[in-house]
């Protein structure tokens, strides 16, 4: 008999208890298996067997693209550092006609419908008006003239006439008879948004005295009267793809941009194929001030694509279109990115991979000073408020080595809704508040011209400082009929040059100019810089100087008796404000004419270190001797203390020098323009300034106007709000 409590006994049992459990647990592990294996089995099987065609043709259909990735533009900021624009992350929508496939109008439709719910915006260029009665937005729907170098006019097709030519619609644009509704008619049956219409074979003669074959078969008959709103709004995005599909646009079409989450999110829900949100960097801009100067960014465009692609930017890249933004291209935008990108047939994307990251862009510190230029864009805006009939006006402020503190121009625009206001911008002729006065304005400098000609005369020996001509209030050096007045009818006497250029005396001009020639006119006043390019970065006009070149350009004659209206700034003088501010900047500085710039320095996009400095570029020196320099100066200076001007310029902290001008214009609108220029402080200058007004009265108005600009450049405001130089990263 065993032993229960033979230790033999107990271990014997403890072997067998380890053995059935060890066998268990195999058993359980081999159970495991085999069923692993057979959910391995069952998924390979639906996998090769089952949806084995599908996943082959998914893998077949699989497309790998290089992708180019925009860079993140620097940022634009005053020159003491604070933020004028900068980037904020939005999302766009872009289309893809291939990926869209033959549901294409039904996926627009359906985007449209959620535009409408959402109330979001999209972009396109048809030029028809987007409500019924359907006409074109614009004089030249078709084509543009162009004159060439020579002066032959070519006829250039807009992107709506090379899409007309591309479908057929009309053989030569330039002689095609298209009535808006017509065209649009006729884009609705080509797209497939109604049904087309099929003219008869041959005209009845209920049609004749109505309408053509040809004409039915354009949809001319009907003027666009069945399409819908819904019609046009449809047609207006498939034109946009159209001029993609055609190659007349070739960049991406970029359908709406900065859309909310819930817009996303109903895009997402419906599943619309070739309908891409793309996360992108929008312009930001923390002022409502200085458009014209700062100008605006947009999609490449199309006559410029080539031009980029060389450079190496995507398609899709936004760039600078005007102003700053287009000038300071290179800097701004940094270095593209590539990037490949492996999507399915859907378009979706399964995987990316970085060939090279984008670089941002270097941000630009411009000469500007926000504070002084908002000021003056202020007063500007006011003192056209008071005017019966406001013309446009501009102002341009400069320091002594050419750079622009401020350059306004009036009427402006905001930069933050340009282009959600383009159209209404663009089509506004009377005011044309895109076209910048103050670079682009050429006015007759008016009596503003005289310090000019006195400089001439008494550099070439012509007249000294003592020398006086007699002004009786006629001219009498040329026989009737040809005897010019001055202004004041009753003269004024015996004025030497100061006194001349104080009482703004015609008939000293008259004189001492015809005596200097209109050869050295011309040479000293390229010398100021006045009918020539300053320099600025953003577009300029070049103007002209009087003379026979001038009047040959005019179609007139050149007389000799034209040399007098030169003298005082009349006749075919024209000018750009900022060429007069820049010019009185030359004259009290001593001579030394610079180039205008709006480039304070670059930095880094991190703003950790300064990357170029920009130092004035010195374009001229005229030898201008300091007796005769003192007595133009005393003139102007003299002036500021009469007391028209004296009443402005005496609460002014510091002593000015002023000249004002009444320049003559052709304009049907008005007889005169009203020019200013001034200049403080008097002993030591810093600043110059000129002012023009379309339709003003005599220069002296504007006095009022300088004074206020004045008084914002010399009070602390601006220095104050400098950005902190130490221990700080500097803006």
């Amino acid at each position: 008999m065993n032993n229960p409590f033979d230790p033999s006994h107990i271990q014997e049992e403890k072997a067998e208890r380890e053995a059935r459990r060890l066998r268990l647990r195999s058993n359980l592990l081999i159970a495991l298996f085999c069923a692993a294996l057979l959910g391995f089995a069952a998924v390979l099987y639906q996998t090769q067997i089952v949806n084995g065609d599908s996943y082959l043709t998914n893998s077949d259909e699989r497309d790998l693209q290089r992708e180019g990735v925009d860079s993140v533009r620097g940022e634009i900021l005053d020159r003491y550092g604070r933020v004028l624009v900068s980037n904020e992350v939005s999302y766009n929508v872009e289309l893809d006609w291939d990926a869209m496939g033959a549901d294409r109008l039904a996926i627009l439709t359906q985007l449209l419908d959620i535009c409408r719910e959402e109330g979001v915006s999209w972009s396109e260029t048809l030029p028809i008006s987007k409500t019924a009665p359907w006409t074109y937005t614009t004089d030249t729907p078709l084509y543009f003239v162009s004159v060439t170098e020579e002066g032959e006019e070519d006829a250039i097709p807009t992107s709506l006439g090379r899409l007309v030519k591309e479908c057929g619609w009309a053989k030569d644009v330039t002689k095609a008879q298209l009535t808006a509704g017509g065209l649009l008619s006729t884009m609705c049956q080509t797209f497939g948004v109604i049904e087309k219409v099929t003219p008869p074979k041959a005209p009845s003669k209920e049609l004749v005295g109505m309408v053509t074959a040809a004409g039915q078969a354009l949809g001319l008959a009907d003027e666009g009267g069945s399409i819908t709103q819904a019609d046009r709004d449809l047609a207006g995005v498939l034109y946009e793809l159209y001029l993609r599909r055609y190659e007349v646009n070739n960049n991406p079409y970029i359908f709406a941009r900065g859309v909310g989450i819930t817009f996303i999110t109903k895009v997402k829900e419906r599943g619309l194929n070739g309908v891409r949100v793309e996360v992108s960097t929008s312009r930001k801009y923390s002022t409502s001030c200085a458009a014209h100067v700062l100008g605006y960014t947009g999609a490449i465009p199309a006559e410029s694509s080539e031009y980029y692609k060389e450079l190496g930017y995507p398609m899709n890249a936004t760039v600078g279109r005007d102003g700053v933004e287009l000038a300071f291209e290179s800097y701004l935008h940094g270095s593209s990115g590539t990037r490949l990108i492996e999507k399915d047939q859907n378009d979706n994307i399964i995987s990316q991979e970085w060939q090279t990251l984008p670089e941002p862009g270097s941000n630009v510190v411009l000469t500007l000073d926000i504070s002084l230029q908002s000021t003056v864009e202020d007063i500007l805006a006011q003192y056209a408020a008071r005017q019966e009939e406001p013309g446009g006006m501009a102002a341009a402020v400069v320091d002594m080595s050419g750079g622009v503190l401020s350059l306004a121009s009036y009427p402006t625009y905001d930069l933050s809704t340009f282009w959600e206001n383009y159209a209404e911008l663009a089509g506004d002729t009377e005011n044309r508040p895109l076209y910048n006065r103050a670079t682009q304005g050429l006015y007759a400098p008016g009596s503003t011209f005289k310090m000019c000609t006195a400089v001439a005369a008494l550099s070439e020996g012509v007249i000294t400082t003592r020398e006086k001509v007699e002004c009786t209030g006629t001219y009498t050096y040329y026989p009737p009929p040809y005897q010019p007045h001055c202004w004041n009818l009753w003269g004024h006497g015996n004025d030497n040059v100061t006194k001349a250029i104080t009482d703004s005396c015609n008939i000293f001009f008259y004189d001492v100019g015809r005596r200097t020639g209109i050869a050295q006119l011309q040479g000293y006043a390229a010398k100021f810089g006045l009918g020539e390019y300053t320099g600025i970065e953003i577009n300029e006009y070049k103007g002209w100087m009087a003379g026979p070149e001038a009047s040959k350009h005019f179609g007139q004659e050149w007389y000799e008796g034209d040399i007098m209206n030169a003298s005082i700034g009349q006749g075919t003088s024209l000018f750009t404000p900022l060429q007069l501010a820049n010019y009185v900047a030359t004259l009290v500085n001593g001579g030394n004419h610079y180039q205008c710039h709006l480039l304070k320095e670059l930095k880094s996009s991190d703003y950790s270190q300064v990357t170029q400095v920009c130092e004035p570029a010195l374009v001229d020196t005229i030898d201008i001797d300091p007796e005769h320099l003192a007595a133009v100066k005393q003139g102007m200076y003299d002036l500021s203390k009469t007391w028209s001007m004296a009443r402005y310029f005496d609460a002014l902290p510091v002593e000015v020098g002023c000249k004002t001008g009444t320049a003559e214009t052709s304009s049907k609108a008005a007889s005169t323009n009203a020019v200013f220029v001034c200049f403080a402080p008097y002993d030591d200058p810093q600043v110059a300034l000129c002012l023009v007004a379309e339709g003003g009265d005599a220069g002296g108005s504007l006095a009022e106007i300088a004074a206020g600009i004045l008084a914002q450049y010399f009070s602390t405001g601006s220095s104050l709000n400098a950005v902190p130089a130490e221990n700080t990263l500097l803006r």
